[in-house]
């Protein structure tokens, strides 16, 4: 069947934009006045057409007379009462109709098409606005409110473009829930798909100050989605001839194994090259960072107020406290797995090192917990080499949790030296056994205990947590509990009964009167999907000072306090900044690693300010730093040198082959017990040292 090519190219063209609409209806009345010419040209005459033209003392010219019976609704009536001949008074009729149709209904119709079109487009996200020294987030899921957020308090003034294919007014409706309303003017809803590139010109990509690639986490692909986005993004910039202005690209990451592999690997090299720092973001570490380095979050309700967590060691722990901390997580979940790396990585204590016993305890308890303590150790089987993990299986009533040893390499002459450990319980959190081992833990004065619900139904999570045994309740024991959406519900009833009571017992006949607040003033809601998103700058400040003073190391020894003083700040920054981005992905994470556990070490030495620290509190320092230093190379996949090629035991390797091993082999000598170290604990003393600078240069 043959087609209609006309119809077709008429349908397009009226279809695509209001621009071919209105040359449509520019040759439309081109026709129309050509058409006019045809049918008054038998009446001229210098008595017909001509006489006419003089009217009321005004000299027309006769070759104006059709476009005037075209656009003025008085002209018929004016022929007529100049008593023209019946062929032009009918001609003249009939062209006054056509400019009836033409000049006055297809003109108003086009230019009322255009205001709805228009308006239509901007709602639909097809009009673009924005050409410079814009945020551009590419997709859309529930943390984009958070991120935009962020940004808000970065630069108030700032204006964000959102590239999604979603319908625009729905994602708008969504912005309203938890944006202010008049921040909803500075936030552009612009039509489009991530990977195309195509798109990127409509929202200026290579003008944009920062890109954040997002998508939609609920997909499958979502990851594999991204990093196509990735590679559309630096093939796009490297074709525009236009300098780019973009500085950062944050890009979000679903799957746990996928966002760690981007932490040392450096797949975007096109990105970089262009001067643009690539952060992968992943969704469970950046609330994992919120609850222990943060130690806040926002509520959408109220984005200009946080809302503190609970420190789970308590005040501090110095380094000769007798207690450790001991975080229990109910179910292995992606929040579980994430919050307990990222505890593993900042929980490092300077009592470990005058008591090998007080080791961070990380429990996992799950049904299933064979088949999740396989998975977990597969994922960071070098950790596992070296520090064996405990294992108890309550649901076959074993009493006591056991040391199990068959993942340590036995090629490795020290092992267990870390500190911290995992341990793995088999059995149902709503078993008899598992309700009483929570009551012992709650009742031990010896550990810091806090709890994590972090199973993947909410509903669960929220029955466990108003459901357990008293004694959690009675102490204080710390709560956390993950939620979907909305944080209303446990942050309402926690401030409900935050209220302090008076509580009265009697101990060995003697009425005691002690001050305890209500039974769910320690439950903390975490993990909302809308407030995921939270960016420290102090933290990457710190970490390009950490850097900085790296690089500007000679023989294990940072620069003299007085050089830094006399150095201008500003010179500091610039150079801090350009070392940074020149810096390779896995180093980078190590020195944020470095700048995170700052928070802790401060608040356990009870050394919250920038003055200068003891000798003693640097040796403590020291030693903690080293041992958190094992844990993050061993949990970033490293592994500890194998006796043939350390060299620490055999003095033939070069300082030239152990770098290479180190960068290319992913083998470091260096991982083992602190007083096993040569020269190079030297470093770990100097950043001690000089953690008062950092925190006075990034104090804001």
């Amino acid at each position: 069947m043959k087609r209609s090519n006309i119809k077709l190219f008429i349908d397009r063209a009226l279809s695509r934009s209001i621009g071919q609409q209105f040359v449509v209806m520019v040759f439309v009345l081109l026709g129309t006045l050509a058409i006019s010419y045809m049918l008054l040209l038998p009446a001229y005459s210098k008595q017909g057409w001509a006489e006419f033209c003089f009217i009321n003392g005004y000299d027309i010219s006769y070759w104006l007379l059709p476009i005037y019976l075209l656009i003025d609704t008085n002209a018929l009536n004016n022929l007529y009462m100049c008593g023209a001949n019946s062929w032009l008074l009918v001609a003249s009729s009939i062209v006054y109709i056509f400019g009836l149709l033409v000049c006055s209904g297809m003109l108003i119709g086009v230019i009322t098409n255009y205001i709805d079109h228009r308006v239509k487009n901007h709602r639909d996200g097809l009009v673009h606005y924005v050409k410079s020294g814009h945020y551009v987030i590419m997709g859309y899921d529930e943390m984009v409110p958070s991120i935009i957020t962020g940004i808000f308090e970065k630069d108030e003034n700032a204006d964000v473009v959102l590239l999604t294919a979603m319908d625009a007014n729905s994602i708008r409706e969504k912005l309203l829930r938890s944006i202010a309303r008049d921040k909803m003017d500075q936030i552009f809803i612009t039509y489009g798909h991530r990977m195309v590139k195509d798109y990127y010109k409509d929202v200026h990509l290579e003008k944009a100050v920062e890109v954040y690639i997002v998508g939609n986490r609920t997909r499958s692909a979502h990851d594999a989605i991204n990093v196509e986005c990735i590679d559309s993004i630096g093939a796009y910039l490297s074709e525009t001839k236009a300098k780019t202005r973009l500085q950062r690209i944050t890009c979000v990451f679903e799957d746990l194994d996928t966002y760690s592999s981007f932490k040392t690997t450096e797949i975007f090299s096109q990105i970089r090259a262009l001067g643009i720092e690539f952060i992968p973001y992943n969704f469970y570490e950046g609330w994992a960072r919120q609850v222990f380095v943060n130690r806040c979050y926002k509520e959408k309700n109220r984005p200009d107020e946080t809302i503190a967590y609970p420190s789970v060691y308590g005040e501090g722990i110095g380094p000769y406290d007798k207690k450790h901390v001991h975080l229990v997580f109910i179910g292995t979940s992606n929040f579980s797995v994430a919050c307990a790396m990222e505890a593993a990585h900042h929980l490092h204590f300077a009592n470990f090192e005058n008591d090998n016993s007080q080791k961070t305890r990380i429990t996992f308890i799950e049904q299933n917990a064979d088949q999740e303590l396989r998975e977990f150790a597969t994922r960071n089987r070098h950790f596992f080499e070296i520090q064996p993990y405990l294992y108890q299986d309550i649901a076959s009533g074993m009493k006591e949790p056991e040391v199990r040893t068959e993942l340590v390499d036995s090629r490795l002459e020290h092992t267990g030296f870390l500190d911290v450990e995992f341990e793995f319980i088999k059995g149902d959190v709503y078993s008899l056994s598992v309700q009483n081992l929570l009551r012992t833990w709650a009742e031990d004065d010896e550990q810091h205990l806090s709890l994590f619900i972090a199973m993947a139904d909410q509903r669960k999570n929220f029955m466990i947590g108003m459901n357990l045994p008293d004694e959690v309740y009675d102490c204080a024991v710390p709560v956390f509990i993950r939620q979907d959406r909305a944080d209303d519900f446990v942050t309402n009833l926690r401030q409900a009964d935050g209220n302090v009571i008076e509580y009265c017992h009697v101990k060995e006949g003697n009425l005691i009167k002690t001050a305890r607040k209500g039974r769910y003033a320690n439950l903390y809601p975490f993990g909302m999907d809308d407030m995921a998103y939270y960016t420290d700058e102090t933290a990457n400040k710190r970490a390009k000072l950490i850097n900085y003073l790296y690089c500007h190391c000679s023989e294990n020894h940072f620069p003299d306090q007085g050089v830094l003083d006399s150095t201008p700040t500003e010179t500091i920054w610039e150079e801090a900044n350009k070392a940074w981005n020149e810096l390779s992905v896995a180093l980078k994470w190590s020195n944020l690693y470095a700048a995170y556990s700052i928070y802790c070490k401060l608040n356990s030495l009870r050394a919250m300010s920038s003055s200068s620290l003891t000798e003693e509190d640097i040796e403590a320092l020291a030693a903690t730093e080293h041992n958190r230093w094992n844990v993050e190379k061993l949990l970033m996949g490293y592994r500890k040198a194998r006796p043939e090629e350390d060299k620490y035991i055999f003095e033939q390797f070069s300082s030239d082959f152990n770098k290479t091993n180190k960068k290319k082999l992913f083998i470091h000598h260096d991982i083992r017990p602190f007083s096993d170290l040569d020269d190079i604990k030297l470093l770990d003393y100097e950043f001690s040292r000089f953690i008062p600078w950092i925190v006075q240069m990034t104090d804001n």
